[in-house]
C-alpha cells in the first residue's frame, strides 16, 4: 500500500479488493488522523483530516458502490429482444430471424394496425409466439418511455434494443424542393427519434442486473459521403455515428460499464424506402449492384449480434454487412462482367 504525506492531510491509494472496510488510528500529535480503506473494484483514494475524514471516506465508499452495481450478471439465451421500427423492412427481418433463433422479441411502430399485421404474419412464419408488439412515435419521448415500461411489463428487462425506426418521408429530391414536413418528419424522427430512445434505453438498462447492448442502425451518409436528393437522410445518418461515439463516452465517463452502444450497418436493403428512390440511371446501377433482400442481411446481422452477449463482450463493435471490400468487388464484377445487371430493376 502506498502512501503518500502532507502537512495537513494523507492521501491513502488503495488496490484492488471483494471488500470494504474502514479503520482508523491516530497519524500524529497534531490531532490529525488517516483512515485506511479497501474498496473495490477499482484503486481509489481518500483525502483525510479530523475535519474531512468522515465525508470523503463515505463518497470514497459509495463511489465503490456505485461501481459495483455496473457489474453485470451474464447474459444467457435466449435474449429479450426490442426493435424499433419493427413491423416491416429490416426491422421485420431482424425480428424473423431473433424469433427463429429462439429469442423473445419486441416490436413496434406508429401504426397499431402495423404493428397488429406485423406480429400475425411473424407468428405464422416463424412458428413462435414470443413475440409482442405496440404502437410508439419514437420522435414522442412519452411514447418511448411507454414503450420501455411496456417491454419492462412482458419481459422484465431488455438485453438488445436495436433503434431502427427511421424516415425519408420516401421522398427523393433536391433539398430545396423538399417541404418543411418532410424535413421535420426526417430529422425528428432519424436524430430526435434515436436520441429519445437511447435515454430511455440507457435508463432502463443501467438498472438491470444483466446490464444490456443497444444498437444504432447507420444509412446512407453515416460515411460523410454526399447523398443528393435525400440530404436530410444523410445528415441524419452521418449523425447516428457521431451520437454514438459521443454515448460510448459518456458511459465510460460515468464508470457505467454494463451498458454497451454498438453501431449497425445493413448497408443497401430492397425496402420500400430504397426503391422508391429507384428513378435515376445511376440509383438503378447501385441498386442492382450493391442492395440485398431484408431477409439476407437479417441471416448475417442476427447472429452476428446475438454472439456478443454470448461471448460476454463488453467493447463497442460497428457490425457491417456491406464493407467496403465487398461493395468495391461487387462493382468491379458489374464493370468486368456485367454481373448483377437488372437485378431488382431496369438499367436504360
Amino acid at each position: 500500500m502506498a502512501e503518500m504525506s502532507v502537512p495537513t492531510t494523507s492521501i491513502q491509494f488503495f488496490p484492488k479488493s471483494a471488500l470494504c472496510s474502514l479503520s482508523t488510528r491516530k497519524f500524529n500529535p497534531h490531532d490529525l488522523w488517516v483512515s485506511s480503506a479497501i474498496v473495490s473494484p477499482s484503486p481509489r483514494f481518500c483525502l483525510k483530516s479530523k475535519y474531512n475524514s468522515l465525508p470523503f471516506c463515505a463518497a470514497a465508499v459509495k463511489a465503490a458502490s456505485s461501481s459495483e452495481k455496473t457489474q453485470t450478471e451474464p447474459m444467457i439465451p435466449p435474449y429479450n429482444v426490442l426493435i424499433t421500427g419493427g413491423s416491416k423492412g429490416i426491422g421485420y427481418a431482424l425480428a424473423k430471424e431473433f424469433l427463429k433463433a429462439g429469442d423473445n422479441v419486441i416490436i413496434c411502430s406508429r401504426s397499431d394496425e402495423r404493428v397488429v399485421s406485423a406480429l400475425d404474419r411473424l407468428r405464422v412464419e416463424t412458428g413462435k409466439q414470443h413475440v409482442w408488439g405496440t404502437r410508439c412515435d419514437v420522435k414522442e419521448g412519452e411514447d418511448v418511455k411507454n414503450l420501455a415500461a411496456f417491454a419492462k411489463q412482458k419481459l422484465k428487462y431488455i438485453d438488445i434494443w436495436i433503434n431502427n425506426a427511421g424516415s425519408n418521408a420516401y421522398s427523393f429530391k433536391p433539398l430545396a424542393e423538399a417541404s418543411d414536413e418532410d424535413l421535420i418528419q426526417v430529422v425528428t424522427t432519424n436524430t430526435l427519434g434515436l436520441m429519445i430512445c437511447c435515454r430511455e434505453a440507457i435508463n432502463l438498462m443501467q438498472n438491470q442486473p444483466r446490464g444490456g447492448h443497444i444498437f444504432n442502425i447507420d444509412g446512407a451518409g453515416s460515411d460523410g459521403r454526399p447523398t443528393p436528393r435525400f440530404a436530410a437522410y444523410g445528415a441524419t445518418k452521418r449523425s447516428v455515428v457521431h451520437l454514438t461515439k459521443s454515448l460510448q463516452a459518456e458511459l465510460e465517463m460515468q464508470d457505467v460499464k454494463n451498458v454497451i452502444v454498438h453501431n449497425l450497418s445493413p448497408g443497401m436493403v430492397t425496402t420500400d424506402l430504397l426503391m422508391s428512390g429507384a428513378n435515376t440511371k445511376q440509383a438503378k446501377f447501385f441498386i442492382n449492384v450493391l442492395a440485398e433482400p431484408a431477409d439476407v442481411v437479417a441471416e448475417y446481422l442476427v447472429p452476428n449480434i446475438r454472439s456478443i452477449p454470448t461471448n460476454g463482450s463488453t467493447k463497442p463493435t460497428y457490425i457491417r454487412f456491406l464493407t467496403g471490400l465487398k461493395a468495391y468487388s461487387q462493382i468491379f464484377s458489374r464493370i468486368a462482367f456485367g454481373a448483377r445487371r437488372n437485378r431488382y430493376v431496369l438499367e436504360d
